[in-house]
């Protein structure tokens, strides 16, 4: 079993009731990411829908939530139709709800394959040789499992005397290290996997905790290496959005998702 499906793993307690860990190997500065927490909630959800596709999954972080210890997740109905299931989860660590989720869910099966129209085009990307790792730190766990390969124009704040970025963007090339195929729910996951764009322009502040955060996933990629792209546009009192793309390397869009996070440069 590959580490991402383990630690998405729950004990059923009953009919909406789970109960599971959150894993230390997915953190960020020692927190759990949130893109992980949001897979965790849906995969419980999942199993309640007969619909399987997460069309929608959207999260709100109300308190900061522990790793490696064992948390109860309850899933509500909130309605189930011909065309969508929806959801809302609810993670509690020590009686405390950590983490709320929604999710719509369709029959993966159902849906105008051939009615695709895109009116912009995947990102251009530099090639993988030229893009820069993530550096692996002990409390940064996430990139010790997945492959982050950031474009040269803007890991500048990286370095000790990089030039920063005039545009708050991130983009570049991931997928996990253990070649763990990509389906649905990791690409919540992966939507979140990349450091926020303002950093690229405003170097490294001292905290970007999400508020909000949503994906909408569309399609599986037919490539193991996925393009990335995330930017920033408006940074007012304290508060920064984030709107990302996951595309494949064969200009199939696979997610779309929308952060809304703090900025605390101090």
């Amino acid at each position: 079993m590959y580490i991402f499906d383990k630690d998405i793993e729950f004990k059923e307690k009953d009919k909406f009731d789970f109960e599971g860990v959150v894993a230390p190997n997915w953190s960020i500065n020692g927190n759990p990411n949130g893109g992980y927490l949001t897979a965790f909630l849906a995969a419980a959800m999942q199993k309640k829908s007969d619909k399987k596709w997460p069309v929608i999954v959207t999260a709100n972080f109300l308190t900061k939530c522990e790793t490696e210890k064992k948390s109860r997740v309850t899933v509500e109905t909130i309605a189930v139709g011909k065309q969508l299931n929806r959801y809302q989860a609810s993670l509690i660590q020590d009686g405390t709800e950590r983490t709320r989720a929604w999710a719509t869910f369709m029959d993966e099966k159902k849906g105008d394959k051939n009615a695709n129209r895109y009116e912009k085009e995947a990102p251009d990307m530099p090639v993988r040789e030229e893009c820069s790792s993530f550096p692996v730190l002990p409390t940064y766990t996430l990139f010790n499992h997945m492959d982050v390969l950031m474009a040269p124009s803007c890991s500048g704040w990286l370095k000790s005397e990089g030039a920063l970025s005039p545009r708050s963007e991130q983009k570049g090339w991931i997928k996990f290290k253990d070649d763990r195929p990509c389906d649905a729910i990791s690409l919540l996951l992966m939507a979140d996997s990349f450091p926020p764009p303002v950093l690229a322009s405003h170097g490294m502040v001292a905290w970007v905790p999400t508020v909000e955060y949503s994906v909408s996933v569309r399609a599986l990629p037919d490539t193991a290496w996925i393009k990335a792209v995330f930017r920033s546009h408006y940074l007012t009192r304290d508060i920064v959005e984030e709107d990302g793309e996951l595309w494949d390397e064969n200009g199939k869009l696979l997610a779309i998702s929308r952060q809304i996070a703090q900025f605390r440069k101090y």
